[in-house]
């Protein structure tokens, strides 16, 4: 078991409960991923807050925002209070927001309420939230 751990750690970091699942899903008995797991905790082979910090920065360079990061990486069964605090390091949200806007729309504020929306529904996709989203799109006075 311990050589099916370590070629899925050789391929790419994982979080501690996205490794158990996938142990699990091998066949493995789960007292015996335990306690390999708990090893390699020990041993800082496996790390949630290094794994989140490399997954924050990584996202955040392609553009994605807190929110979206904040969900995939609870999906992954990373805590909360890790995840809290890898996003806390993170980038300025609202600048990446800002750029993503730039990078997609151009410099131009949006021109109408309908150009308005349609660039706030495309940041919100990416994971921004409303605080971004404003800072990103400017005043809200459209003639």
């Amino acid at each position: 078991m311990s050589g099916a751990a370590a070629a899925l750690l050789a391929r790419r970091d994982h979080p501690r409960a996205a490794l158990e699942r996938r142990l699990l899903e091998q066949g493995y008995e789960a007292a015996a991923v335990a306690a390999l797991l708990d090893e390699l905790v020990g041993q800082r082979v496996v790390d949630d807050a290094r794994y989140a910090e490399r997954y924050v920065g990584y996202h955040a360079g392609r553009g994605l925002g807190p929110e979206r990061i904040r969900r995939e990486l609870a999906d992954l069964g990373v805590a909360a209070d890790v995840v809290r605090a890898a996003l806390e390091s993170g980038p300025d949200w609202a600048a990446l927001a800002r750029a993503q806007r730039v990078r997609r729309f151009g410099s131009g504020a949006p021109a109408s309420w309908a150009e308005k929306g349609r660039q706030a529904r495309f940041l919100q996709y990416r994971g921004f939230s409303t605080d971004h989203i404003r800072s990103a799109l400017g005043a809200d006075d459209l003639d």
